[in-house]
């Protein structure tokens, strides 16, 4: 049993429910909101000589992490997670890109200068690599923190197409998928399984360690759980998206228990019908983007990947609970968030509105 989710089990069976378009007793729901401040602990503090350094302190982030936790209630199905976070480009590192540093994000440096066979055969998975040894050491420290008390998931991790946008830059990728497809076939290929492997390694570490499968979307499922995603996807043609990576987006799904796609812009969003199509992908997290997010712009998005049997996501403010009853079916619908929540009782009156909501259907 979990200190900061005791019902855990009982969460996991309406998990799995939710990733087969089914309800156990209403739909999948998370709501956090701020412990009472009487309650409330400082999240600890360091001032660093450089943003590097900050991002790097193992002890520092796992205290800060912990403390967050506590400071947070997690109602309903929301789930008390911690992860190691080296940013979203970090599995191009392990095989020699360095990272950058933001406030709040990092990417990578390019190191695949063209497609000789040279520079292609010096791509080789680093395990010794200082960011692979990094994450190792965060998430043992995670783990160390969080016994019978959160849980831990895996890393962001992106394969397949981002993980070779930042091995060779976006910007020299596209006219590669125009002049060179068949060697990103062959790199996209060798990837993938170098992917499933360090993701194998990761879940083992968790999973041993008594975790269930999570990582930086907060589902979780009995088993294997993933979240696929191509960003590149946006910026090339239907037909490169096809021949090019969804070859690789198959076997990263097959390999998994559970996957839920990260549709991320209104230029990947020609590709839905494309995705729902394939049977190992079991939900879909739609992310409009900036200045565009707001959910009730996008319902018909949400039938569409309703109409195909599929599970989803989204995010909604508390006074459109009553919008969302009326156009969407609670099977299948993870409320990820819910905003306006501040309290106890607050949490407890939307609740028995979701709750209502699959008594009527």
């Amino acid at each position: 049993m979990l200190e900061l989710k005791p019902d855990l089990e009982e969460l996991l069976n309406r998990y799995e429910a939710w990733w087969d378009c089914d309800i156990l007793d209403r739909p999948l729901v998370s709501m956090a909101f701020s412990v009472p401040p009487s309650v409330r602990k400082d999240v600890p503090q360091k001032e660093y000589a450089t943003v590097r350094e900050r991002w790097l302190d193992t002890e520092h982030i796992v205290a800060q992490a912990e403390t967050r936790l506590r400071n947070t209630v997690h109602f309903a199905d929301s789930l008390p997670i911690a992860w190691p976070n080296l940013g979203p480009e970090v599995f191009s590192a392990f095989y020699g890109c360095e990272m950058e540093y933001g406030e709040h994000t990092a990417w990578s440096k390019p190191v695949l200068a063209d497609w000789s066979n040279e520079a292609i055969d010096q791509l080789q998975l680093d395990r010794n690599s200082f960011y692979f040894r990094k994450l190792i050491e965060m998430s043992e420290a995670f783990i160390e923190a969080g016994k019978s008390k959160f849980i831990v998931g895996y890393t962001d991790l992106h394969g397949g197409g981002d993980a070779i946008a930042a091995l060779r830059d976006p910007q020299e990728l596209l006219v590669d998928t125009i002049e060179n497809p068949d060697a990103i076939k062959h790199l996209c290929d060798k990837i993938t399984t170098d992917f499933l492997t360090i993701y194998d390694e990761f879940h083992e570490m968790l999973s041993t360690a008594g975790m269930t499968s999570t990582t930086w979307l907060a589902a979780t499922c009995k088993g294997k759980y993933h979240v696929p995603s191509n960003d590149f996807s946006c910026m090339i043609s239907d037909d490169a998206f096809e021949d090019l990576f969804i070859p690789g987006i198959i076997r990263e799904c097959q390999h998994m228990d559970r996957c839920i796609y990260h549709l991320d812009g209104p230029q990947a969003l020609r590709y839905l019908d494309r995705l729902l199509e394939i049977p190992e992908i079991h939900a879909i997290q739609w992310v409009p983007g900036a200045d565009q997010d707001y959910w009730a712009d996008w319902i018909e998005v949400y039938q569409r990947i309703q109409s195909r049997n599929k599970a989803l996501c989204l995010a909604l403010p508390a006074k459109d609970l009553n919008l969302l009853f009326e156009t969407l079916d609670p099977r299948g619908v993870w409320i990820s968030s819910v905003s306006g929540i501040s309290n106890q009782e607050e949490a407890e009156a939307a609740l028995d509105a979701i709750t209502k909501w699959t008594k009527k259907q």
